[in-house]
């Protein structure tokens, strides 16, 4: 992922795309803008999930700081996640791609 995601979204909105296109709306511009978007929602759920998960997992007492085991248990279980989604990720874009090419 890039830094600074959609740090300036937006600001060639209503703009023909970043100088004087006369008021027109650039639809690729646009498209890159949505799929920034998207991007950045599906991390954030991404992360909440995973936070939520491994919160509940490896959690017992909530207190003012982490212990040595609760630290381990959540650095394994967000490495777990995060495996476990880049697998379904890949397999799921790989179908995409199948069944693109059988259209």
């Amino acid at each position: 992922m890039e830094s600074g995601f959609g740090s300036d979204f937006g600001s060639d909105f209503g703009s023909g795309g970043g100088g004087g296109g006369g008021g027109k709306l650039d639809p690729g511009l646009i498209m890159e803008q949505v799929k920034v978007q998207i991007a950045v929602a599906n991390a954030q759920e991404l992360l909440q999930r995973m936070t939520d998960k491994c919160f509940r997992k490896c959690i017992g007492k909530p207190g003012g700081a982490l212990d040595n085991s609760e630290q381990k248990c959540i650095a394994m279980c967000m490495d777990r996640y995060m495996d476990s989604w880049n697998t379904v990720s890949r397999a799921y874009n790989s179908r995409l791609q199948r069944e693109r090419a059988n259209m």
